[in-house]
């Protein structure tokens, strides 16, 4: 084989993208990954990483302008320095970006640095990037190969997503931000308008609310995070909402007027009322889509849908040979689904036996704002309009002597159950460290766990996930300290 060819070529180096290619190796498969810009894709320099780290500096300063409810005394004003905040998140990012090189390179996978464009199936040409990376990246590890071109068995296209922008109101990165430039703020703005309430939109909120920033969320549908349960939203917005954020449901930004350092957001409701909101600036938050441009995708005739690339359980398209995964190949965008959907698509690839398609329903979301939000399964009205006879447990933060302790008593942790089977349909939660929390119930869906085998497990005490298991036994009368 060639130096130019392999088993396996990666198109992007984003979660999915890099840990398919790790996979792929370990199964003795000749791999090489094509990247244009930075190792570890927008999660790992623009996206999950850098934002746990802003909001870990959010975190910080919340305890501190608290310190006394702790019976603590910190001299002087609690304030941030939002250069020092924005340097320590991208110190974050570099590190990591520096380990998955170092990964590829324990891995014996080529780096193919330059843009990939399917040229046949099977074939790639890689040129230049037509743009340079956003920030100045590692160096580039030994291992790597340059334009050219390159043939494999298998391509898989890893190229993930980006920012979606509304017509009129395009992000100009001066006064209409996407989450590029709210990661890297010149200044702290004293106002903002944020436009979506996903994660992404409701972690930038809650960001720049503990830096002091007078925020406004404004939400097209009835509800802030819409596709989590209706009552766990509810119970957000009310927590939001007591910090200071302020929040417009249904509800869309119509145009924004810009002036020389500010903008004018003009919101109309679904009630036909409308009203203008002066910022400094405004974050679009309103989804993300698939970067499936020239990639050659459309000259091979791969189908595509909504901008994403169609594929099956396992990844594959209906040109043979030519994969995908990621956010590129649709919803959950969620890193860690990219992650898995790579491992099934290449170990079905290596012919490995007993490789089942991803299930949906059992992929975790996490928002990390405050109070955090996490969730597995379905919400209580999907569980209904499955048709399902259910059962819904909850219990109180405020119940549990943990949280008490930690000063962190307000949250909800809420199960669903099918009354006939016992199947755990679903689990949402609110309040602090339920992105930690909800493994357990993800464990627990995918072993087909039923409500007597947790109800029988032994839960560490004092800890919050004491509250998981209440909250199994409040589904089903049993409820112990509440």
């Amino acid at each position: 084989m060639s130096e130019n060819s392999f088993d396996v070529i990666v198109v992007g180096s984003g979660p999915g993208g890099y840990v398919a290619a790790i996979r792929a190796a370990q199964l003795g498969l000749k791999t090489a990954i094509v990247e244009r810009e930075h190792l570890g894709g927008i999660c790992l320099n623009w996206g999950c990483i850098p934002t746990k780290a802003l909001l870990r500096s959010a975190e910080i300063l919340d305890h501190a302008n608290h310190a006394k409810s702790y019976g603590l005394v910190l001299e002087g004003e609690m304030k941030p320095d939002v250069d020092a905040v924005v340097d320590r998140s991208r110190k974050v990012s570099a590190r990591l970006n520096g380990g998955v090189g170092m990964l590829m390179k324990k891995n014996k996978i080529s780096v193919i640095w330059g843009e990939a464009k399917l040229t046949k199936p099977g074939e790639i040409k890689v040129s230049k990037p037509s743009k340079p990376a956003v920030e100045p990246q590692h160096p580039q590890p030994k291992n790597t190969l340059g334009e050219g071109n390159y043939t494999a068995k298998h391509i898989l296209i890893a190229t993930g997503a980006r920012p979606r922008a509304l017509p009129g109101i395009e992000p100009d990165g001066e006064l209409i931000w996407t989450y590029f430039e709210a990661m890297k703020p010149k200044k702290l703005p004293k106002s903002l308008v944020v436009m979506g309430s996903g994660a992404i939109g409701i972690e930038f909120a809650s960001f720049y609310l503990s830096m002091g920033v007078d925020v406004t969320v404004v939400e097209l549908m009835d509800r802030i995070m819409p596709v989590e349960d209706a009552e766990i939203s509810k119970f957000a917005r009310k927590a939001l909402e007591k910090r200071g954020l302020n929040i417009i449901t249904g509800a869309k930004v119509t145009k924004v007027d810009k002036h020389k350092d500010a903008v004018t957001a003009h919101v109309e409701t679904s009630d036909g009322k409308t009203q203008q909101i002066k910022a400094d600036r405004l974050i679009s938050a309103v989804g993300v889509q698939g970067n499936i441009e020239n990639l050659g995708l459309e000259e091979l005739g791969v189908k595509t849908e909504r901008g994403c690339v169609v594929i099956d359980g396992y990844g594959r398209t209906n040109v043979d040979g030519l994969y995908a995964i990621g956010d590129v190949a649709g919803p959950p965008m969620l890193a860690h689904k990219a992650e898995h959907e790579g491992v099934i698509c290449v170990e079905k690839i290596a012919g490995l036996e007993n490789v089942h398609p991803m299930d949906p329903l059992k992929v975790p979301g996490c928002t990390y704002c405050n109070p955090q939000v996490a969730s597995v399964g379905m919400t209580e009205a999907k569980a209904k309009e499955a048709g399902h006879d259910i059962r819904v447990g909850r219990f109180s933060f405020a119940a549990n002597g943990k949280a008490i302790a930690l000063g962190e008593d307000n949250g909800l942790v809420k199960t669903i159950f099918d009354k006939n089977t016992g199947e755990l349909l679903g689990a949402h939660m609110v309040g602090a460290e339920v992105t930690e929390l909800i493994q357990g119930y993800v464990v627990a869906m995918g072993l087909e766990t039923t409500e007597e085998e947790l109800m029988h497990t032994v839960f560490p005490h004092p800890t919050l996930s004491e509250m998981m298991k209440e909250s199994v036994l409040d589904a089903y009368g049993r409820t112990l300290n509440s």
